[in-house]
């Protein structure tokens, strides 16, 4: 179960948007080049989904790692960026990234698996394609009030973004897996990310 973690998207880049003052009402396009996104489960999270029998593993080429959270033991997902631009006058651009997270229901077989996370700036949500499907959805809503970012010349770096579960994504996790452990607004956990430009 070490690889068990929830994902998450790279949304705090939307705070360094925000933040960040226009010279001119001219539209400014950053391309985004690479990086990485990283999220980190709240402990209780991480917890009641394994009571429940619920396993999210991370899919290729994401990457599953241990960490701590306030002495206490948790997961983490990082994922890398691949590309995207971004306005800041007005905002908006996406963040693309590869990669997926694989929700299974060990009690039952069932299973539901959304990849290659997009983070919409302009609408303040990070969004997943459901596999065999073209189907996008929204999977987290972003919270910027807890986030802290750093600018640099090339990168930008943003920390403690906080992740809530959308509805659309609550539905389709408890229908799909007959659980009952998602719930609308459910606060997942934080997103650091440091896109490059």
């Amino acid at each position: 179960m070490t690889r068990t973690v929830l994902v998450s998207a790279a949304s705090a880049v939307a705070a360094v948007v925000i933040a960040a003052p226009t010279a001119s009402a001219t539209p400014h396009t950053v391309h985004v080049k690479g990086g990485h996104t990283s999220v980190t489960v709240a402990p209780a999270i991480a917890e009641a989904l394994l009571t429940n029998g619920i396993a999210p593993i991370v899919t290729r080429p994401g990457k599953p790692s241990l960490s701590t959270v306030g002495g206490r033991p948790t997961l983490r997902a990082t994922y890398p960026v691949t590309g995207g631009s971004l306005t800041t006058s007005p905002l908006g651009g996406k963040i693309k990234h590869r990669g997926g997270l694989k929700f299974t229901n060990v009690f039952n077989g069932r299973s539901l698996e959304v990849k290659n996370f997009t983070i919409d700036l302009t609408k303040g949500r990070l969004t997943g394609l459901v596999a065999g499907t073209k189907t996008r959805v929204p999977v987290f809503k972003l919270d910027l009030t807890t986030a802290h970012v750093k600018l640099g010349d090339h990168k930008v770096q943003a920390t403690d973004v906080t992740l809530k579960l959308t509805e659309e994504a609550a539905g389709a996790l408890n229908t799909t897996l007959k659980t009952k452990v998602f719930s609308t607004g459910l606060t997942v956990g934080t997103a650091d990310t440091q896109p490059t430009f």
